[in-house]
């Protein structure tokens, strides 16, 4: 499965850096071709000279090689890997790439690549239920990282607990899995909503919401990542798309959005309606700032159009249309109306949990509701793993085998 694929192994300083060795001979026994990248503290764990043997390929830690000024580019690294693995990986290599800091060439490597980034961590129990930890672990889970959980069992501090990294042969499994999830989709085409609308009042303030995009996006990263022709139309958020196979509209209002979806909807396979648009829109908004005065300002308000309905009315034979509900109570109950009355094909009812699920976080807790009135509960996960369990709902209306997570 792996003949002729690109590995980009970076190695960082922990003693699980052994196992990178065991990697090394898997991979290349698969006939994957491998590059391999040491942060300066990983030296001390096992041999460059190992490594490269194993490898084939010259081992690379610095810039530039001080013996020639030869360029060692994490630009051309980054294109060329179709993975980029980071096994093991310690919390202050984590640290340093959930916060965009790039003083090594593994980190500039990691900030380049285009390709999907898998990262396996290891280091002692307390680092890693840390707060500063998981919450590092989070953002990278948000960024589109996959991370292969560490196992639990003795440490090398002698402590029982989780942060052992997972074995080579577990890692190669997730790495088969990570490959046949990106070919899974291929030739099919899917438009994504995310993000909040903005309803202008004024020139300065709007009408909008708490949505920080991060479902949405995760949704369409996957997408693209299994081979998916990709629309994503967003509202304003702070995500830059990393997959250069997303194509992007930006749109700020309601109607925009309207106008989007029902121009571009018959291209596509699938409609996957993830954003929180604004139900009323501010009837006059003023083409001036509005100045205080007086001690009540009333605002009359029009609805906005009902998007996925509209597009539940022009959806044709073979076209999947999938919604979302965010409900404070009777959640089963209105999120069931809102399928019947769209003409989805199923709805994703989004749990509020306090400070774990809803808007602006990185985890979230949903049920699945499909047209037969089937439920599926699923427990609290990251968004990268909801967005794999909707997208394999889906595969499923296309008698698609789902995929292993």
């Amino acid at each position: 499965m792996l003949k002729g694929k690109h590995i980009l192994l970076g190695i960082t300083g922990s003693i699980a850096a052994y196992k990178a060795a065991i990697l090394v001979r898997l991979l290349v026994k698969e006939d994957a071709e491998v590059k391999v990248i040491m942060t300066p503290l990983a030296k001390e764990f096992i041999t460059p000279l190992t490594l490269a043997t194993l490898s084939k390929n010259p081992i690379l830690v610095d810039f530039f090689n001080p013996e020639n000024g030869s360029w060692n580019s994490h630009v051309d690294l980054g294109l060329w890997a179709d993975l980029y693995l980071i096994a093991p990986a310690t919390a202050n290599t984590m640290a340093k790439m959930a916060n965009g800091i790039a003083d090594n060439l593994l980190l500039t490597s990691y900030l380049s690549a285009r390709c999907p980034v898998m990262i396996a961590p290891a280091m002692d129990l307390d680092m890693y239920k840390h707060t500063s930890t998981q919450k590092n672990i989070s953002t990278l889970l948000s960024n589109g990282c996959e991370v292969i959980e560490p196992t639990t069992g003795e440490l090398a501090s002698g402590l029982e607990g989780k942060g052992r990294m997972a074995e080579p042969e577990y890692i190669i499994e997730t790495i088969h899995n990570g490959f046949q999830r990106k070919q899974i989709l291929l030739g099919k085409k899917i438009m994504i909503t995310a993000g909040p609308t903005y309803e202008a009042i004024d020139p300065v303030r709007f009408i909008g919401n708490y949505s920080s995009g991060k479902m949405g996006y995760a949704i369409a990263e996957n997408l693209a990542n299994m081979g998916a022709e990709v629309l994503l139309i967003s509202g304003p958020v702070n995500i830059v798309p990393k997959n250069y196979n997303i194509k992007l509209i930006k749109i700020t209002s309601a109607l925009q959005m309207h106008k989007a979806c029902i121009e571009n909807f018959e291209k596509f396979n699938a409609a996957i309606m993830c954003a929180a648009v604004a139900d009323y829109t501010p009837t006059n908004p003023q083409e001036d700032k509005i100045k205080r005065g007086g001690s009540k300002l009333t605002i009359e308000l029009t609805q906005n159009p009902d998007i996925a309905s509209d597009l539940g009315k022009i959806k044709k034979k073979g076209q999947l249309l999938v919604g979302f509900a965010l409900e404070t109570s009777n959640g089963i109950e209105n999120a069931t109306a809102k399928l019947k009355k769209k003409n989805l094909d199923f709805i994703v009812l989004n749990a509020l949990i306090e400070n774990e699920s809803g808007f602006n976080t990185d985890t979230n807790k949903v049920s699945i509701i499909s047209s037969d009135t089937k439920i599926q509960h699923f427990e609290l996960k990251s968004k990268q793993d909801v967005a794999i369990d909707i997208i394999e709902n889906l595969c499923q209306y296309w008698n698609i085998q789902p995929f292993s997570k």
